[in-house]
């Protein structure tokens, strides 16, 4: 109970609500309850029925409505160009290639890897190092462009604009 000072000098009671109180449940009947549950949920379901439950939690359509491709085997496949050719994508470095490679060419110079383009210039952090050394083209790194049916290209930086 909270006592509160008025304006006018009187102390007036503050009560609060009353909550309603939830009828117990002994812990043994809730056992019971969880245990034929269970038993009723694997005596019914068999593969077929869970893999369609499955399938109809994934939509609230209706089931005539949704179709259901089968799975297909992903085979990686290496395409071999001849010269330095650039057969997937661009023929230049994507915004996404280059912020991923200049980040973890950052990481590693923070971690202590030597640098490989000229220290005379007074470089600021690490990621104006590894950005003159993406712009040199000294880094040894390779960049892998995927198709969706699992043809692949591995391309080195000196091939790329």
């Amino acid at each position: 109970m909270v006592l509160r000072r008025s304006s006018s000098g009187k102390n007036k009671e503050k009560k609060q609500p009353k909550v309603k109180k939830l009828p117990k449940v002994k812990r043994n009947e809730k056992i019971r309850i969880k245990n034929s549950q269970e038993k009723e949920k694997r005596s019914k379901k068999t593969k077929i029925e869970k893999l369609e439950s499955i399938e109809e939690s994934k939509s609230s359509r209706p089931k005539d409505e949704v179709v259901v491709y089968p799975e297909m085997d992903f085979e990686s496949r290496e395409i071999t160009p001849q010269d330095s050719q650039v057969l997937i994508g661009p023929p230049t470095l994507t915004r996404f290639e280059r912020a991923r490679i200049i980040g973890a060419r950052s990481l590693q110079l923070s971690l202590g890897a030597p640098i490989l383009v000229d220290s005379t210039k007074r470089f600021n952090d690490t990621i104006s190092i590894a950005v003159a050394e993406l712009d040199a083209k000294v880094l040894p790194i390779s960049i892998r462009r995927i198709l969706p049916n699992g043809l692949y290209q591995d391309i080195p930086i000196e091939w790329l604009k």
